[in-house]
């Protein structure tokens, strides 16, 4: 440890820690514009000067000094004073006065540091330059002319996003921070230079001239278009989510969330359920008319008299929260039926072997691996704060990527081992060039994507990934550490199989129950918020549909049952981590819409078998005591491994597809956002002349 004294304050830091940091450990705030905690050190702005002695005697940039033993550091002198004031009044010689119009206002640290640590008067009477705005895309709105070069968004892009798209053209008062070719940019994480530049500069362009963050309610929740769990803030005005911003979590997103995250939520506003509707047939065909509540559960009621318990079926959707499904369980094991899937997309999951379906790995234990094998997944598309974990650490070196799938643009370098899942034989069989790598790996971890577990022959597949995990054993289970992950795109899935809500050993899962369908065994299909199956595959069946969006599975709905979006309930999700988690009520649903848990046991109770819960927290507590890591919010429940069970099917020769082809809609929500529908078509043009 180093012995530093900072404002006749001792403490002891550790060796290599800048003085910046070693002035926050002690309590002490400095100023700065271009030094960010997680991205690299630039030393551009000068703003966090401090006085250093022994050394010279001129102020020192802070954030580039490495303590020293007995190091004196003062941070409030009248030299750091003069210093500091004529750093603000060189920044602030160009910037123009356009607070009242710009959209960083009220929460700038330009604004806030001039305040504070400025003069209040300038010398300077010269014209102010002016430099033109750059085009960035749909989501990044420009105004140049207020940069102060401080780089941060080069360093982010670079660093974290992995796209080199975004540089400075010229030197002194002429540079300019530009995309090089003035394109949109391209990484799914563009959007967070918004939050990292610290003047007006780089704003959000949906969000542009739409309010003040003094006019907004904030809500601490979590995102669910994901299974990454990144935990947000949900700005509100009135019944509108306004915009939503990351919130720090070091073990899952950092301070970083994908753009789909945070832009998608223009989707909230459109093609909203917010009436019951039934479907009325007439001599003209059918169409949806608008009901009462009762009307739509006494529709309900009328069918399932004429069915038995095993000709129903129930299919939770992507964002089901946990008490909906805990809820919708119950009702249907009551009513006599196992025939229930939280899998829409049919994965190969087994939910009795809890270990088999988590990312045991954990978020945040990707910085310790050094060797990953990526199997039938694209997790720049699926999990993109998951993929950017495994670029931060492939660039810290030391970790070796092998991939078994398409060759994909990851935004790091890694082994391109082939597209045919048979090369997991090989690997078994200790016949594959990667052996020798696993050998010697100390921490090494395999993901296994959807792009495998939705294949036909998935059974096959997880067993062949199960027998490289057995072999290798006394290197992928070892004391504090499991390498076996799975990736998922979906939120609500590993709450969906903790709960149970898969069949059971008479039940059906979601594949079969579209087949049992068509053979006309199963007669009432009841719909979750699913909206990624097949729907051309429930003809002949009742469906019921409880969702938020007027999506895919409305359209084949004879009874809609208004359900309320993540934004606003209180629901409790477990990410692909097995972390439990829970969103806020931010808004309130549209129209007679309610949320999910109470619809059903609404329902319940026309139905004569009523739930036993009447509020949320009773729902809550009756699912923390059946499942008590339910209750444990923000802590992962590790599951010990557990041997997959064998199959008895082979290894197709197709190669590996993946589910996600357009990563800005995979959803109710963001498919109806007019933002991501402009980042979709500048994604496609940008493949069309790659590809030209």
């Amino acid at each position: 440890m180093v012995k530093i004294t900072i404002d006749d304050k001792q403490l002891d830091v550790e060796p290599g820690t800048v003085v910046i940091q070693a002035c926050e450990q002690a309590g002490v705030e400095i100023p700065r514009f271009c030094y960010h905690e997680r991205l690299a050190i630039a030393g551009n702005c000068r703003m966090c000067l401090v006085e250093v002695s022994p050394g010279p005697p001129k102020p020192q940039a802070s954030c580039a000094l490495p303590v020293a033993e007995n190091m004196v550091v003062k941070t409030n002198s009248p030299m750091v004073k003069k210093a500091r004031e004529g750093v603000m009044e060189f920044l602030l010689i160009n910037h123009p006065l356009d607070c009242p119009i710009c959209d960083q206002g009220g929460e700038c640290d330009l604004q806030d540091q001039s305040m504070y640590f400025g003069k209040g008067s300038s010398r300077y009477t010269e014209h102010k330059r002016a430099v033109p705005e750059k085009y960035m895309g749909p989501l990044v709105k420009t105004e140049m002319t207020r940069c102060i070069h401080c780089t941060r968004c080069i360093r982010f892009t670079d660093d974290v996003a992995g796209i080199e798209e975004v540089g400075a053209l010229n030197r002194g008062e002429h540079m300019e921070i530009t995309t090089y070719l003035e394109k949109s940019l391209s990484s799914e994480m563009s959007a967070n230079v918004v939050d990292l530049c610290p003047v007006g500069a780089l704003t959000s362009k949906p969000y542009a001239f739409k309010g003040r963050p003094w006019e907004l309610r904030k809500t601490e929740s979590i995102d669910v278009l994901d299974a990454v769990g990144s935990n947000i803030r949900v700005d509100t005005r009135g019944r509108e989510v306004m915009r939503i911003l990351p919130r720090n979590h070091d073990d899952i997103n950092e301070e970083w969330i994908s753009d789909k995250t945070r832009h998608a939520c223009d989707g909230l506003k459109m093609q909203r359920l917010d009436k019951p509707y039934v479907r009325v047939s007439s001599k003209f065909g059918s169409k949806l008319v608008a009901v009462s509540w009762q009307d739509a559960f006494n529709t309900i009621a009328k069918k399932l008299v004429k069915v038995q318990g095993s000709e129903i079926a129930a299919i939770a959707g992507d964002q089901a929260d946990a008490e909906s499904m805990f809820a919708l369980k119950k009702l249907f094991n009551a009513l006599g039926s196992d025939n229930l899937d939280c899998r829409q997309d049919g994965a190969e999951l087994d939910s009795e072997n809890r270990s088999s379906y988590l990312f045991n790995t954990t978020i945040a234990g990707i910085e310790q691996a050094d060797l990953l094998l990526i199997i039938g997944a694209n997790p720049r598309h699926e999990a993109p704060l998951v993929n950017h974990r495994i670029r931060k650490t492939w660039l810290k070196g030391g970790l070796k990527i092998f991939n078994i799938g398409e060759e994909l643009n990851l935004n790091y370098k890694y082994k391109q081992l082939g597209n045919d899942a048979k090369i997991l034989k090989n690997i078994a069989s200790g016949k594959h060039e990667i052996c020798n790598a696993l050998e010697k790996a100390k921490k090494p971890m395999l993901i296994i994507g959807p792009g495998a577990l939705t294949r036909p022959d998935a059974s096959a597949i997880v067993d062949a990934v199960a027998q490289v995990a057995d072999i290798y054993k006394h290197k992928f289970f070892q004391d504090g550490w499991n390498g076996y992950n799975v990736l998922h795109t979906a939120a609500s899935r590993v709450a969906g199989l903790d709960l149970g809500f898969a069949p059971g050993k008479k039940g059906l899962g979601t594949n079969d129950i579209l087949n049992a369908v068509a053979a006309k065994k199963i007669k009432l299909v009841y719909l979750l918020g699913a909206d990624e199956i097949d729907m051309a595959k429930l003809k002949g069946a009742f469906v019921v549909y409880q969702g938020h969006h007027g999506d895919a599975g409305a359209k084949v709905a004879d009874v809609i049952l208004p359900g309320a979006a993540y934004t606003e309930k209180e629901g409790t999700y477990l990410n692909l981590e097995g972390r439990a988690q829970r969103t806020k009520q931010a808004a309130f649903p549209p129209g007679e819409a309610r949320e999910d848990w109470k619809i059903v046991r609404a329902l319940s109770e026309v139905l004569s078998k009523t739930l036993l819960f009447n509020t949320l927290e009773e729902l809550q507590a009756q699912m923390i005591k059946e499942n008590p890591h339910f209750g444990k919010l923000d802590q992962i429940e590790p599951a010990k491994w557990q041997d997959v069970a064998k199959s008895k099917e082979k290894i197709l020769d197709d190669e590996f597809t993946y589910p996600i082809s357009n990563f800005y809609m995979t959803d109710p929500i963001s498919r109806n956002s007019k933002t991501m529908a402009e980042c979709m078509a500048l994604a496609a043009a940008r493949e069309n002349e790659e590809a030209a």
